[in-house]
Formats: structure tokens, C-alpha cells, sequence
């Protein structure tokens, strides 16, 4: 049996999102990039993994 786990985003245009992962991730990335592309120019975010109470782990956007 595994457990499922959430994984919550913070700010950006990845707000609100999370994914469910089954099991704990035994090595987490601490920096997950988001490309946006269309028809103008390519727009990159950067979101840093913190611990959150609620859900064990978020990615939070980075304020650069």
C-alpha cells in the first residue's frame, strides 16, 4: 500500500495547482522552472520547494 502525497503551488501562473505523488519523493528537486510559451516571448518561473505545514512540501514562486 502507498501513501499519496500533495504538492502544492504558490503564486505565478502555477497557482493554486497540485499534483499528487504516490509515495514520498526520496529527493525532492528544491527548484522546479515553468516555461510559458506563445506567441510572444517565452516567459520563464521559478519556484522554490519549502516546507508547508499543511502539505509537507510547496513550491513557492520566486521573487526575483
Amino acid at each position: 500500500m502507498s501513501d499519496t502525497y500533495l504538492v502544492r503551488y504558490v503564486g505565478g501562473p502555477l497557482d493554486g495547482r497540485v499534483d499528487t505523488v504516490d509515495g514520498v519523493l526520496a529527493d525532492p528537486r528544491s527548484t522546479v522552472t515553468h516555461v510559458h510559451l506563445h506567441g510572444g516571448p517565452k516567459i520563464v518561473h521559478h519556484y522554490d520547494l519549502q516546507y508547508a505545514l499543511e502539505y509537507g512540501c510547496e513550491y513557492r514562486l520566486r521573487e526575483d
